[in-house]
């Protein structure tokens, strides 16, 4: 009989079971309260999503417009580039070829003047 637990030990031992279920069940209350529901977890997913997507979209047309800006930088150079052609094109035919023509017209006199 010594290894038989008494009626006192034994609702002691009770007592203790019955107290840490109840502390365990707090706190399975208090991990439970800060659950969030499934409707709330999948309306702040979608709405995460449609803030994801919209940075994608933001992301996108700056990259569009960069590349936009980029090649109306490049045919603006290339219409200053032609224009400059254009420009030392004039200033060849107005300026160096008279002045050209007026030296071999003048070495031209010279020498059917000397002969």
């Amino acid at each position: 009989m010594a290894d038989e637990p008494t009626l006192g030990e034994v609702a002691r031992r009770l007592e203790l079971i019955h107290a840490d279920l109840k502390e365990d069940l707090r706190e399975y209350g208090t991990r439970l309260d800060k659950k969030v529901s499934v409707e709330r977890y999948e309306l702040e997913r979608r709405a995460a999503d449609d803030v994801h997507r919209q940075v994608i979209e933001r992301v996108a047309a700056i990259e569009a417009a960069r590349a936009q800006e980029k090649r109306g930088a490049e045919a603006e150079r290339r219409k200053v580039e032609d224009q400059r052609r254009a420009d030392k094109r004039l200033v060849f035919a107005a300026l160096i070829a008279p002045v050209l023509i007026l030296l071999l017209q003048a070495y031209l006199a010279a020498k059917g003047a000397g002969s």
